[in-house]
């Protein structure tokens, strides 16, 4: 199943939910592609840039570094920078598994022992003169069982509106909640 919702900064998202058992859930929040127009407008920009001081200079090493550097520059965007998918697979009786897919395919993973996990909340925060919505997962500190070692920030790149981290949350809760109740009912 698959919803639209936007971004934070008002891009269109989707966000994708699968449900693989009554215990284990993914949910995926899929980011807008790369534009072949503002790729094509940053490349000329530099190009044009690049043009200006070889015609003052007359040095065609400034054309091969404005080459060079904007290949260079559009590699690392791809593969460290322009994620296009993050999703959360919530697996009652393991963890949580975080997935990161950038442009380039390149994929990072963090799993996340349910042992670990306090709870996971909807958390807000004050930036540029705004208040914006994000989902965390808490973890417990283990010290202190009624404490939290560390925050998780989810979809940090997607950004997704409150509509749409209230259903990613609901999500989350059923099957914790299905996990704190499994114990006591055996």
């Amino acid at each position: 199943e698959e919803r639209r919702y936007r971004s934070a900064s008002g891009a269109p998202i989707a966000l994708r939910r699968r449900q693989h058992s009554a215990s284990c859930r993914e949910l995926a929040v899929r980011c807008p592609r790369l534009q072949l127009r503002s790729l094509s407008a940053a490349t000329s920009a530099v190009w044009l840039a690049a043009y200006g001081l070889f015609v003052l200079s007359e040095n065609s090493m400034v054309l091969s570094a404005a080459i060079f550097i904007t290949l260079i520059g559009l590699i690392i965007y791809l593969h460290f920078v322009k994620i296009d998918q993050e999703s959360l697979l919530v697996i009652g009786s393991l963890g949580i598994q975080v997935t990161s897919s950038y442009a380039s395919g390149k994929e990072s993973t963090t799993f996340i022992e349910m042992g670990r996990v306090k709870d996971v909340v909807i958390n807000e925060a004050i930036h540029m003169q705004k208040v914006i919505y994000y989902l965390c997962i808490l973890l417990q500190d283990p010290g202190d069982p009624q404490g939290v070692s560390e925050v998780v920030p989810l979809f940090q790149s997607s950004k997704p509106r409150l509509d749409c981290l209230i259903e990613v949350y609901k999500s989350c809760q059923e099957i914790l909640e299905q996990r704190k109740t499994a114990p006591q009912s055996s």
